[in-house]
């Protein structure tokens, strides 16, 4: 088997079924939007959860909060990204198993019960606890998320969809960031009160969305990778009448591919496809997660740190330097996420991580110097996180289209987990420390060493990338349990 192959030996035969082709055929309509709402809110809950201990971080070094010290709000971002790493390895290989739905729906209960905990915290061990737990959540949407979105979108727009929700992650930055200004203002709750009520809030937030995301049906494809034929059917029926409301007589689907029953492969066998049959796309995908997830860790989680340590920004005020940051990181993937299904994936990627890698290298020389103050280190960082957010959006793109079906969900969380885990867990617990040194240069280091890693990353990418775009799942990467019928 060549290094970069997505064929695998046939099956014996099933039924054939044109239903992938059917589900991207589609015109867009309120019922993809209703898909995209439910399931992107993952990363709406995720921003909120970040941005609120990177707003709250020096509150909570008060001795009437907490009392934390920097190192340990340090550490508690690290818990929160080895909880995710787990959570997404445990969560990712059920998704395989037992369906994508189910797991969206186990998945955000896990974080809805522990971000309401994270609120009673009385001390570091409990609150460092809490955190972990809503990691656990939060890695477990990840997979089953990812590989739900990527199976119901029509491959036209496959990628602007999945940049645009990977990027929402900063409207609940965005609403994090707006909830703490005004929940720890002394005039309103004050920070004694109003770290834990932004918690709650947090929890009450994804408890609405649970009742939105019960009417997302199963992924089709999934079903049919599971025998499950006439179950895909009905929903697919289901999903026409709908759209066909909405526009009419909807475009014939042409090409069929043969599904045969076939389970998640074993953990041996993953292994084998990604270290051996898929080498090359398993290289790329991991440089990306690990450059992406020690650029922003590192960086978000200590942000409140660096505004009030060297800029004397005062931590009730903190949240407001989040809105900048917050909007580049949100119109990134909006604006250059259509040019990853017009211009293509690998020039796109290669673009964006090399030109964020660039724009973090420069603005960590112009802080070293002093010549930054709060504001306008602010506006630089919202420059780079421009282009940093649809790299990392497309990172996880990258991940959950170009592997087979059967164990996209355990792909995508090994990758997330292994790249999380090399650059999310060392990162913010690396850059409390250098910024509990009170040197301008040690911080810089972290950068330049971020910057490096989303570089070389890019031009991987650049050269060993996948011309993904525009192209069903199953052409990307063939299903482990199908035979071409019609091609």
């Amino acid at each position: 088997m060549s290094a970069d192959s997505s064929r695998h030996p046939t099956p014996p035969a099933g039924d054939g079924s044109d239903i992938p082709a059917r589900l991207d055929r589609l015109p867009w309509s309120r019922w993809h939007w209703r898909v995209v709402i439910a399931l992107g809110v993952a990363w709406i809950l995720d921003g909120l959860e970040v941005t609120l201990v990177g707003s709250i971080g020096a509150v909570l070094e008060r001795p009437d909060t907490l009392g934390l010290s920097a190192a340990q709000i340090g550490l508690s971002g690290s818990l929160y990204i080895a909880g995710a790493v787990a959570g997404a390895l445990m969560f990712g290989r059920l998704t395989d198993r037992l369906g994508r739905k189910k797991l969206f729906l186990i998945t955000l209960s896990v974080y809805t019960l522990a971000t309401l905990a994270t609120a009673f915290s009385t001390n570091f061990a409990f609150f460092a606890l809490c955190r972990f737990a809503t990691g656990l959540g939060i890695g477990g949407e990840y997979a089953a998320i990812n590989a739900a979105i990527d199976e119901l979108v029509p491959a036209r727009v496959r990628g602007r969809v999945s940049l645009a929700i990977n990027g929402s992650f900063w409207i609940g930055a965005a609403l994090g960031a707006g909830g703490a200004l005004v929940l720890l203002d002394p005039a309103f709750l004050g920070p004694q009160i109003g770290w834990r009520v932004s918690f709650a809030a947090g929890a009450s937030l994804a408890a609405a969305i649970w009742l939105v995301r019960r009417h997302v049906p199963e992924s089709p494809r999934w079903l049919l990778s599971h025998g499950r034929g006439a179950e895909a059917e009905a929903i697919m029926q289901r999903i026409e009448a709908e759209v066909r409301a909405e526009h009419g007589r909807l475009p014939p689907a042409v090409g069929s591919i043969v599904f045969a029953r076939h389970e998640p492969p074993s953990l041996a066998k993953v292994v084998r496809i990604l270290a051996y049959g898929l080498r090359r796309r398993s290289i790329v995908s991991l440089t990306m997660m690990i450059a992406q997830a020690f650029f922003y860790n590192a960086i978000f989680f200590t942000y409140a740190l660096v505004l009030t340590r060297f800029h004397g920004v005062p931590d009730v005020r903190v949240a407001l330097y989040v809105f900048p940051f917050a909007l580049g990181n949100v119109l990134g993937p909006l604006l250059l996420g259509p040019l990853f299904d017009q211009v293509g994936r690998r020039r796109m990627i290669a673009l964006t991580y090399v030109l964020s890698g660039v724009g973090l290298m420069l603005t960590g020389w112009a802080f070293m110097q002093g010549w930054l103050d709060a504001r306008s280190q602010a506006l630089c960082w919202s420059a780079v996180f421009f282009l940093a957010s649809a790299a990392a959006s497309s990172a996880y793109l990258t991940v959950s289209e170009v592997f087979p079906l059967e164990m996209r969900g355990l792909a995508i969380s090994i990758f997330y987990a292994v790249g999380t885990g090399a650059g999310g867990f060392v990162a913010p617990l690396l850059f409390g420390l250098l910024i509990e040194t009170g040197s301008r240069g040690a911080v810089t280091v972290g950068y330049a060493i971020g910057a490096s890693l989303m570089g070389a990353a890019g031009l991987l990418a650049l050269f060993f990338g996948v011309d993904a775009e525009r192209k069903p799942l199953e052409e990307v990467a063939m299903p482990l349990g199908v035979r071409d019928d019609e091609r």
